[in-house]
């Protein structure tokens, strides 16, 4: 693992139509914010990435949000906004976070909401952190973006632990290219490290693809009750589940005497 951020990790911006971007000196870009509505998720990947709404229920449900890369503070400000969860960001350099403070309008920190400056890598590893966020949203790229910059099959089992392992019904989300060399290697890795328990939401036309893996005691809903779960999450935090929700339905229902019902 490198010892720390470089010069290719000085954040630079860009901004077009109204959206402020982040990038890394390089044409790629890292996140974004709309400048008259920052709580606003404006990629279709970061609004994927919340796709564990459609399985647990942050208002009845106490639960820890965790990122791993901060980004452009995209998903930070959207938890802080429409949950009423804790927010545990992990970013390993403290330029990015600066920037998020300074031009991304990144709430400060308070009892809902902190920032741990480390490795993603060495953090999931971390026991007191094993079984600390019942979500965890993963989207770790350098400046190349030439895939996960932590993807090894210890790093999704140290994931897997942090959600809650056997024990608590937990999730974790991804940020992988479909098209992309590293896209079979880290699905395969995340199949072997959640037990076989992961589901793939359709790839983007920006080439973005993202994985959820579930922890905990076995799932099961009928497809009546999913629909219904998709229309209140479409209502309440302005996602397009609904459309999540048909992506995935044809996939994992299996039919059950005279319904369809989830068993996963």
């Amino acid at each position: 693992m490198a010892s720390g951020p470089s010069e290719a990790d000085e954040p630079t911006f860009s901004e077009l139509d109204g959206v402020r971007y982040l990038h890394f000196g390089t044409p790629w870009v890292q996140g974004g914010m709309q400048i008259n509505d920052p709580p606003k998720l404006i990629f279709d990947y970061t609004q994927q990435m919340m796709a564990w709404l459609l399985f647990l229920d942050p208002p009845r449900t106490p639960l820890a949000i965790g990122t791993l890369g901060l980004g452009a503070g995209a998903l930070a400000r959207y938890c802080l906004r429409y949950t009423r969860s804790q927010v545990r960001a992990v970013e390993w350099n403290p330029r990015v976070t600066a920037a998020c403070r300074a031009y991304f309008k990144l709430p400060p920190e308070g009892p809902r909401f902190s920032i741990e400056h480390e490795d993603a890598g060495l953090w999931v590893e971390r026991p007191e952190n094993e079984g600390s966020c019942r979500v965890l949203m993963v989207d770790l790229y350098d400046a190349e973006a030439r895939g996960p910059v932590r993807d090894s099959l210890a790093f999704y089992q140290a994931c897997r632990r942090v959600v809650g392992g056997d024990d608590e019904a937990g999730m974790i989300t991804v940020n992988l290219f479909g098209e992309h060399e590293s896209f079979k290697r880290n699905f395969l890795r995340m199949q072997e490290a959640f037990r076989g328990r992961v589901m793939v939401l359709p790839e983007l036309d920006e080439g973005n693809r993202v994985v959820l893996g579930f922890t905990g005691p076995p799932l099961e809903i009928d497809s009546v009750a999913f629909e219904a779960r998709a229309d209140a999450v479409t209502a309440r935090y302005d996602l397009p589940a609904q459309a999540w929700a048909r992506a995935l339905s044809g996939n994992i229902f299996m039919t059950s005497a005279k319904k369809k019902v989830l068993h996963f």
